[in-house]
């Protein structure tokens, strides 16, 4: 089938959802490192980029539970992956701007959902990818907490004795290589929701006969993320890494080693998380461990109502922009 303009402007819709996932989200993965001083925040968005883009291009095992595993792509057409990819471009801009960082993951799910509810109504829900989403909730929440509070204990009790210079130089070092570890399992994960739904919208337009990531369209996807991360993704670090709590390296590899530990885990057997989620409760458990106060429960509120307003905004959006749609397309 030919490419007509629509087709154009939705692709583009889902690389413009894709930019500003690489500025809300992607810069996650830096945060700690730029806090703590081990990498200056120029150094970092290129660490977080680069590796961004290599962790996209390893699998489609997530890109799979996205492209079909939430709504029917039989029954959705492509006004409504554009009305999704309208809600999460917007959100997602607003939260920037108050250097929020947003789960794509949910504005993804969320906005598809929307869509597809305006377009086919409950039927078009695939309840076998649903079931992935909620254990996503699971793994993100309770695994990124649970993981960054154990690992940061066993830290305290091994290197109890040690000299703090010899700690923050051996965590310093260590640290680079646990920043680059979360940037790819970021990449590995959220970076592959969007290369999904970019395959989608080539399925649904009849440029694709059924639903296979191609190459050209991870290198696409994930470049345009590590664009976005690089231009515009120091609002979110200095939220993550100088706002939520004090952290020395030490810290900062105990938050992002457990919460890259938790996404891989997740992005192996296909399950899309918010990994805005993961690295945030790491940081919380990890900065718990010296004591409850240390944590800005205020910051932490603030970080905890942005995700809660995702699910029902971009849903919303997406629906209204559907309904739109289909009654001018009628």
């Amino acid at each position: 089938m030919p490419v007509t303009p629509v087709l154009l402007v939705v692709l583009a819709l889902v690389l413009a959802a894709e930019f500003v996932n690489g500025w809300t989200d992607a810069p996650n993965a830096i945060a700690t490192v730029v806090s703590t001083r081990v990498l200056s925040p120029a150094r970092a968005l290129l660490l977080a980029s680069a590796f961004n883009v290599i962790g996209a291009m390893s699998g489609t095992a997530v890109a799979a539970t996205i492209g079909k595993g939430i709504v029917s792509a039989e029954v959705i057409n492509i006004y409504t992956v554009g009305a999704a990819m309208v809600g999460i471009v917007f959100w997602s801009t607003v939260a920037w701007y108050y250097g929020l960082p947003t789960s794509e993951s949910h504005a993804l799910i969320a906005g598809l959902t929307g869509a597809g509810l305006a377009t086919a109504g409950p039927d078009v829900l695939v309840w076998a990818g649903w079931k992935k989403v909620v254990i996503g909730l699971g793994f993100s929440t309770f695994l990124g907490f649970g993981g960054g509070l154990a690992l940061m204990t066993l830290i305290y009790r091994l290197w109890a004795k040690a000299r703090p210079e010899t700690v923050r130089r051996l965590f310093g070092r260590l640290q680079i290589a646990s920043a680059g570890f979360m940037a790819f399992s970021h990449g590995s994960n959220d970076g592959q929701k969007f290369i999904g739904a970019f395959t989608l919208v080539l399925l649904l337009g009849g440029i694709i006969p059924e639903f296979h990531v191609s190459p050209w369209v991870i290198v696409l996807c994930a470049g345009t993320m590590g664009l976005g991360t690089a231009l515009g993704g120091w609002r979110i670090v200095r939220t993550m890494g100088l706002r939520l709590t004090k952290l020395e390296p030490v810290h900062g590899f105990a938050a992002e080693t457990s919460a890259a530990g938790t996404i891989m885990l997740a992005s192996a057997f296909g399950i899309p998380l918010s990994t805005t989620h993961t690295i945030s409760t790491s940081i919380m458990g990890v900065g718990a461990t010296r004591r409850f106060s240390a944590v800005r429960w205020g910051v932490s509120r603030d970080i905890v109502g942005a995700w809660i307003l995702t699910f029902p905004i971009c849903g919303t959006i997406a629906f209204l922009v559907t309904k739109g749609a289909l009654l001018l397309t009628r």
